[in-house]
């Protein structure tokens, strides 16, 4: 068949050559799917609809994107996005491959080897890398030029050996140029051309310009991190229940991700943290093997990925089945804390605003405890020293770009999660030392604000609210939903705690 296909394409036009392809197919009994290396709507119906490259989100929209980012771009500049390269954990054995959001962005391509180039003349070009047998034998088929232009719906394609012969010419005609620093490859790096425009002081990071586009999401984008959030709620709801039984840190990063896993995601969003008693106190801590102690609190904070977009949310709770008194007194403040700062969640804020707010709340609150003896930021700081959220999108820290400062617009999508992290030799009463405790939502900004279900009334969304985290609820959950009752049989959970 393949000898046929090399006739046919030597003779006839690309646009007869898909015709009479079609007809020869139509004689087969079994439908012939090209693959591509990743879900395409022919190879995965399930997944994604006729049009779409990723499940949801329509070529078109992809087109759409190239389009306003060809708008930002200055006249005679150029625009180059190189894939993620593959990182090695040994010498054959590859870390999992994630994709670069602006490549992936831009292009809908979900493999390494490419490089895009968008301009105002030549639209978007890709460079793909070219199928080799041995690597087909061992990692399977990649897309090349022919699913660049049909898939990907590039403008033009060539295979990658082309790209130190047709790039130079493309970069001799422009006098900015903007490209992915994170993922720039020597491929194009090293040319003269390039070396030029450096030399010349043009060559300028582009992520300022896709930053600013991937800021506000699109509502293909938010049905994906709606989804995601959706996802992380149940799999650490499930982990809550099965906190009680199994108190391990490393049992419970397993079981968050077992259980994202089920439900789609296609890989974590980061390495789950996961810190009982004094650990919960290092705020990315990450090791995950310790025993959590009875009477100890354990702070998850996990998120998974879905089709490229991630979700990020924190619990703490105690897996004994209740809080302390002076665990429960440091949990209400971080508690309200985060209400007050997602009512703050609308157009006009920033979230430089929102932190701020929260820092007063949170210095009036440690000092009426205890905690502060005095309003130096130093001592502050040294009990929470991260800020009250960030952008969530298509990475975890979205769009870094943007300035904390924006003020937020419908649309943008923002964690709120204030924290207190006590080390054990911090000088305090004693009661206190060794806690850590966070509590994060994701919110979406909307025309009005953000949207509660409980009144109907438009005021604000918050895509986690689907986990409890007030006090009686957590201990009602895993007090009465944990004796006798099985994982699997909790339909009605979701409704006690919506």
């Amino acid at each position: 068949m393949h000898c046929v296909l090399r006739k046919l394409t030597n003779s006839i036009s690309r646009s007869q050559f898909r015709t009479k392809i079609v007809g020869f197919r139509s004689y087969c009994s079994n439908k012939v799917v090209v693959d591509i290396g990743q879900p395409t709507p022919a190879s995965h119906p399930k997944l994604l609809k006729d049009g779409e490259i990723t499940p949801g989100i329509s070529s078109d929209e992809y087109i759409e994107r190239r389009k306003k980012l060809l708008d930002l771009l200055p006249e005679k500049s150029l625009a180059i996005i190189a894939a993620a390269p593959v990182k090695m954990m040994t010498d054959v054995v590859p870390y999992t491959f994630r994709q670069d959001a602006d490549y992936l962005y831009i292009t809908g391509c979900q493999q390494p080897g490419g490089v895009a180039v968008l301009g105002h003349d030549i639209g978007l070009c890709m460079f793909m890398p070219e199928v080799k047998l041995y690597d087909v034998t061992w990692q399977g088929q990649i897309a090349g030029v022919e699913a660049a232009l049909d898939t990907f719906k590039a403008d033009k394609a060539y295979p990658m050996r082309k790209l130190r012969e047709i790039l130079p010419d493309m970069l001799r005609g422009s006098s900015k140029l903007f490209h992915n620093t994170q993922t720039a490859t020597s491929t194009y790096t090293e040319l003269e051309a390039f070396q030029k425009l450096v030399y010349c002081n043009n060559v300028r990071d582009l992520s300022v310009y896709t930053h600013q586009l991937r800021w506000i999401k699109s509502p293909a984008e938010l049905k994906l991190m709606k989804e995601a959030a959706s996802i992380a709620c149940q799999a650490l709801l499930l982990t809550m229940l099965h906190s009680k039984t199994y108190p391990f840190e490393g049992m419970l990063a397993a079981k968050v991700e077992y259980e994202c896993r089920m439900r789609g995601a296609q890989r974590m969003g980061f390495n789950p943290v996961v810190g009982g008693g004094p650990n919960a106190s290092v705020i990315h801590y990450s090791r995950n093997d310790q025993k959590i102690k009875q009477g100890d609190l354990v702070l998850m904070d996990v998120g998974c990925e879905l089709h490229g977009y991630v979700s990020d949310l924190t619990r703490t709770w105690p897996p004994c089945g209740s809080f302390s008194s002076s665990q429960e007194e440091l949990y209400e403040l971080i508690l309200e804390t985060n209400k007050r700062c997602v009512e703050l969640c609308k157009p006009g804020a920033s979230i430089r605003e929102i932190h701020n707010y929260s820092v007063d709340m949170l210095q009036k609150g440690f000092k009426e405890i205890g905690l502060l003896k005095n309003g130096g930021s130093s001592s502050y700081h040294k009990l929470n020293p991260t800020s009250i959220g960030h952008y969530l999108g298509m990475d975890i820290h979205d769009c870094s770009m943007v300035s904390f400062d924006a003020p937020l617009k419908p649309g943008v999508v923002i964690t709120i999660e204030p924290g207190v992290y006590i080390p054990s030799s911090y000088n305090c009463p004693e009661r206190y030392r060794g806690i850590g405790i966070r509590i994060e939502d994701e919110v979406l900004i909307t025309e009005t604000g953000y949207e509660s279900k409980v009144t109907n009334v438009v005021v604000t969304q918050v895509l986690t609210a689907s986990i409890p985290k007030e006090v009686k609820q957590i201990e009602s959950l895993l007090n009465n939903f944990c004796n006798g009752m099985g994982v699997e049989n909790q339909n009605n959970m979701r409704a006690t705690f919506s």
